[in-house]
């Protein structure tokens, strides 16, 4: 990206993503929601067109692309179905954790499949008694010889129940994040399985249950990494998670927009339409620019996360704070903008802003980000 135009392959892969999501995804969008249906044999399609490990090395079937062509794919997905591409998102980020963290073994037996998206996978950090708070997990895993018992829940896992590839974060070790492991648990290992499928105000699309491992033996092949690394690894994933969801903010607000641009101009008011009205032109003028200025930040966080730079972790949490909170405005600003309608379920928009709310919450609480932000201001304040 040279300063802020894509290049021809970059719009290329966006605009491959935007035809799928208008095709595959937007059509169904409202029935899959209404029916809490997961349409796994479409997320398979988007497999097959490399979605399945965007920025996993192509020695295993990834696609090797950037974080920055990642964030162009989940906004041109999101505008289609926010929900569908944020699971997606998540599969990435388990799948790149393998590519990252595994040794070569762990590698070529994982990651084809998922980058084929013929597997699924899920990422399992949070627990019952440990949200924002990460650290204090208390899933614990216990060697016994070539093996690791595990015993303990997850909750809020996003694919669970029908994905085959679990990345779970466990205690090995003492309290705090360097005790910490990281494991890849396989759907039928004895021991696993799920609660019931949560009922949520938005997000239907896909399903979340917990993860409940109950003297579930894992292989100590699976371990990824050295004991003791795992919330090192979690917090890895997160960095790239958090421009992805950002990003599936950004596509469902655009779609938000675009339906209120269709919606103003066809609909009439005292003799006008919607759309001459000069207060309710602002209002779009100021949606598109807060997306705008939104989506100019996410790339500059993405281009930063490529790039190594030491101010990744920090440009990454203001990004997901930024695009969140300003995509679920312009969608809740929409609804607004379609008066009645908007709060009725065939127009769409009313699903886009439950999907969307949650994002404020999920890979990291909006307030986490600022505490992110607050605390690397003040270390480096103090020569910390």
């Amino acid at each position: 990206m040279t300063q802020f135009t894509l290049n021809d392959d970059q719009i290329a892969i966006r605009d491959m993503a935007r035809d799928f999501a208008a095709r595959e995804l937007a059509p169904h969008a409202v029935r899959w929601d209404e029916e809490k249906h997961f349409p796994v044999d479409v997320i398979r399609e988007a497999g097959g067109l490399g979605m399945g490990g965007i920025y996993v090395r192509e020695d295993v079937g990834g696609s090797g692309m950037t974080r920055l062509d990642a964030a162009l794919i989940f906004e041109a997905l999101a505008t289609g179905c926010p929900s569908v591409a944020a699971y997606i998102s998540i599969h990435n980020m388990a799948t790149w954790m393998i590519d990252r963290f595994g040794d070569d073994e762990q590698r070529r037996r994982f990651i084809p499949k998922l980058a084929a998206m013929e597997h699924l996978a899920s990422y399992c950090l949070t627990e019952p008694g440990a949200g924002s708070d990460a650290a204090a997990l208390k899933t614990r895993a216990v060697r016994d010889g070539d093996h690791y018992v595990i015993d303990g829940v997850k909750q809020f896992i996003s694919g669970a129940g029908t994905s085959d590839i679990y990345v779970v974060m466990v205690r090995t070790g003492e309290a705090g994040p360097g005790g910490i492991s990281t494991f890849v648990v396989e759907k039928d290992t004895p021991g696993l399985s799920f609660g019931a499928n949560e009922k949520k105000m938005g997000w239907n699309a896909q399903p979340t249950r917990q993860v409940i491992l109950e003297n579930c033996r894992v292989p100590a092949a699976n371990r990824l990494g050295d004991e003791g690394i795992g919330f090192k690894i979690a917090m890895a994933g997160l960095d790239g998670g958090r421009l992805n969801i950002g990003a599936c903010s950004l596509g469902g607000a655009e779609a938000a927009l675009d339906k209120s641009l269709a919606y103003m101009r066809e609909r009439k008011a005292f003799g006008r339409s919607l759309s001459d009205f000069q207060a309710l032109q602002f209002t779009l003028a100021d949606m598109a620019t807060e997306l705008e200025a939104a989506r100019t930040f996410l790339w500059r966080a993405a281009a930063a996360l490529d790039a190594r730079d030491p101010e990744a972790t920090r440009l990454c949490a203001m990004a997901k704070r930024i695009a969140t909170d300003r995509g679920f405005d312009i969608a809740n600003q929409a609804l607004q903008l379609h008066g009645g309608y908007g709060y009725l379920a065939d127009y769409g928009i009313e699903k886009i802003v439950r999907d969307l709310r949650v994002h404020q919450i999920l890979e990291g609480t909006n307030e986490i980000m600022r505490l992110i932000v607050a605390r690397s201001l003040v270390g480096r304040g103090s020569g910390n």
